[in-house]
């Protein structure tokens, strides 16, 4: 009987790896990625620049735009890169910590897999440690006072300060919660909504400085009047008419033939479409409006009966600058001229105006009475600044939202995560059997954050870290932590380093849920379809660390 050959059941292409060594490449992949970011952690980080395949530069240290330009091949890699975005979508800020902290649970797993712990035991071990640390979170949070600017700048500022605009801290706060107060519509019950993508536009208008930025109480668009020689270019408190139809003659779907019998008929069609174009004006006319805006065409007759009427044109608009107008003056948008009542015409706006700036005309509709949308202006010397500056802003909107959301503080500069860890180690002797390493070496995970702060600030980090553990483990002060740029042990409310209590929450269940779910894979298989050359495939390899890395890469998506 043992002479049978073996069986195959998966074919020779097919790589199949199992059991520790495929944990070990996970843990590797998961800690390269966090080594990448963990050096934009906090306000001493360093910027990263990658180059693009187009060659394009791009220069940030916000951990998920630098993970979104990696091309990675290790599977465990790349969901370690969703983490980011989904923190970046869900809270909009963190997206370093997030990575940095699933790293670092990841590695202190990897000391119990070695003596072969279950996977599922080290999971229900953070699970547990999770829990905890949300229980933690909600003690030493302490509510804010959204009207408080004060409060609000600070708390902003924090959350920026360990970006490249930090050197202009108060002025990207500033265009930050001006913003979001803005937008923000109140659902009833104290629920705020505030929609950043849709109702906050960012115009980067390269030149000038930074200081020149500005939130605008309106709205901003990159057009023009269609004919700048007879139409006004600046109205006083405009009634605005905004229309998704075109103003030409309806053209044919596709080609339409008319047989015209006498020379009379032609006539007789230009004149029908005179009329129908004199009648649409007509009817937009009857509302007096001051400015027309349309995101479809508007035909050269149609511009000369507005013009006549000394009303304003504006075509071919974006459908969200639209939405933004309306928002913004309080006009409702038309689909067919007939249809148009007084309750439609835009009155809130206080000013049209077109300016020139740099090279370029944009139409401002700006001193609304009670907008509800807004654009941010940015100005900045090079493209490469304006972008930076964008995504910072991104971010400090996303915090400032999400105090509005949930108006609750935590202490920033590794201070809170301290104290999670503190509690946690106390908590871990009485947690009972097998689970209490796993859940003790969680504890210290969290640890992760304030030492890449005290590294990132080039101090000595034992000697901190254990000041700082000395200082928490006896549970005085929940606030202590370190000051990022000078590298001072403080307490965070004197020097108002602050995060927003959505964020970390977030970012602690992101990282831990990732981490089980990484530590969970025990299994990779990867085929290559495609058809190897005969003999190709025979020659034998180097062993490397992703192998299955390699197997992936045939799936790419083309760039």
């Amino acid at each position: 009987m043992a002479l049978h050959a073996p069986v195959l059941v998966l074919k020779d292409s097919l790589k199949r790896e199992s059991g520790t060594k495929v944990h070990h490449a996970n843990i590797q992949a998961a800690k390269a990625v966090a080594d990448i970011i963990r050096t934009t952690l906090g306000p001493r980080s360093m910027l990263k620049m990658m180059l693009d395949a187009a060659g394009g530069i791009v220069v940030t240290n916000d951990g998920n735009c630098i993970l979104r330009e990696l091309d990675l091949a290790h599977p465990a890699a790349k969901s370690m890169i969703e983490l980011s975005r989904t923190q970046d979508e869900e809270v909009g800020d963190g997206t370093t910590s997030v990575i940095v902290l699933a790293g670092e649970m990841l590695h202190v797993a990897q000391a119990f897999i070695d003596k072969n712990y279950h996977p599922t035991v080290i999971c229900r071990a953070y699970t547990k440690a999770l829990e905890d640390a949300i229980a933690v979170l909600d003690k030493i949070a302490i509510p804010v006072d959204v009207d408080d600017r004060v409060a609000m700048l600070g708390l902003v500022k924090s959350s920026i300060g360990t970006k490249f605009t930090g050197q202009f801290g108060d002025l990207i706060a500033d265009l930050a919660i001006d913003a979001t107060t803005t937008a923000g519509v109140d659902l009833g019950q104290g629920i705020l909504e505030v929609d950043i993508k849709k109702y906050i536009k960012v115009e980067k208008v390269p030149g000038s400085q930074l200081e020149d930025s500005k939130v605008l109480k309106g709205v901003m668009i990159n057009k023009d009047v269609v004919d700048p020689g007879k139409m006004r270019r600046k109205i006083v408190n405009p009634r605005i008419i905004l229309l998704d139809c075109p103003l030409e003659y309806k053209k044919g779907e596709n080609q339409t033939n008319a047989e015209l019998m006498k020379e009379e008929d032609w006539q007789v069609m230009l004149q029908m479409e005179e009329e129908y174009i004199e009648n649409l004006c007509a009817q937009i006319l009857k509302l007096k409006p001051d400015l027309v805006i349309t995101e479809k065409g508007l035909s050269d007759l149609a511009v000369h009966y507005l013009g006549k009427a000394g009303v304003s044109a504006i075509r071919r608009l974006r459908k969200t600058d639209n939405n933004r107008i309306a928002k913004a003056c309080g006009a409702v948008i038309v689909n067919r001229p007939e249809e148009l009542q007084e309750s439609d015409v835009g009155t809130g706006a206080g000013l049209f105006e077109v300016k020139k700036i740099g090279d370029e005309f944009f139409a401002f509709i700006v001193d609304c009475k009670d907008p509800k949308a807004c654009t941010v202006l940015l100005r900045g010397a090079s493209k490469d600044v304006l972008n930076e500056v964008e995504r910072n802003l991104q971010d400090a909107m996303s915090v400032a939202r999400n105090i509005l959301k949930n108006p609750k503080l935590l202490p920033g500069g590794g201070a809170t995560e301290l104290t999670v860890s503190a509690t946690l180690k106390q908590k871990s002797s009485s947690v009972e059997g097998v689970e209490k390493w796993p859940y003790e070496a969680a504890a210290l995970a969290f640890e992760a954050i304030p030492r890449t702060l005290s590294q990132n600030c080039g101090l000595n980090v034992i000697r901190t870290m254990t000041q700082l553990q000395g200082k928490h483990a006896n549970g005085e002060n929940a606030w202590i932590g370190i000051d990022g740029s000078s590298g001072d042990i403080v307490d965070m409310k004197e020097r108002k380093i602050w995060d927003s209590y959505s964020v970390k929450a977030q970012t602690f269940k992101t990282a831990i849920e990732a981490a089980c779910m990484l530590l969970r894979i025990d299994d990779i298989v990867s085929g290559i379809k495609k058809k190897q050359a005969p003999g190709a495939s025979l020659a034998p390899k180097q062993p490397q660390i992703e192998q299955e890395g390699d197997a992936d890469n045939e799936q790419m998506i083309p760039e």
